[in-house]
């Protein structure tokens, strides 16, 4: 486990369907499955928890050239549907997408844990004054998948560095390995 990864709330395992259903959506443009990916990542929301007041959600940001690839953010997409899922059960909680890429990072697939952390170290930021609407609120990091913790190591750390106080991370799917069941 990284240093600095908050804990991790995962919605589902990360294996068949589910799996089918993330990359349909980030991959293939699918963009009708944000919303049922809103509501498993809402319920994973609702297992950080963050102390009774309104929650914002700070999704991991994607490359902006695989955002144009794509042709949309799938993360910031499911984000906004989970917020609104919990707006609709009567939790406070709404969407911050105020972490950015201070540089190019290069894409995780194949690389193991330790390449992963080098790869995006000191690779994100809040800039300027969007620190500001951080401080004093919970933040719930939130992205559709972790594997190794890096990136949301990463996640923490730029929220961190400016004053943001960050309850835990939610993501709507993680390998059967990394749950816990009943405490084991």
């Amino acid at each position: 486990m990284p240093a600095g990864l908050p804990r991790v709330w995962a919605g589902a395992p990360y294996a068949d369907e589910v799996r089918a259903v993330l990359l349909a959506h980030k991959e293939r443009g699918a963009l009708r499955l944000a919303a049922p990916l809103g509501a498993v990542l809402a319920g994973a929301v609702r297992g950080v928890g963050g102390g009774g007041g309104p929650l914002l959600l700070v999704p991991v940001p994607s490359a902006r050239k695989a955002v144009a690839g794509r042709g949309h953010d799938p993360v910031r997409r499911i984000a906004l549907a989970a917020s609104a899922e919990l707006r609709r059960v009567g939790v406070g909680a709404r969407v911050l997408a105020v972490l950015r890429q201070r540089r190019a990072m290069i894409d995780q697939a194949g690389l193991d844990a330790r390449q992963r952390l080098a790869n995006v170290a000191g690779a994100l930021e809040v800039p300027g004054a969007a620190g500001r609407l951080l401080a004093g609120v919970p933040v719930v990091l939130v992205d559709d998948l972790v594997t190794t913790g890096a990136t949301l190591a990463e996640a923490a750390r730029a929220v961190r560095a400016v004053g943001g106080r960050v309850t835990g991370a939610a993501v709507v799917a993680a390998p059967r390995s990394s749950f816990l069941f009943n405490g084991k």
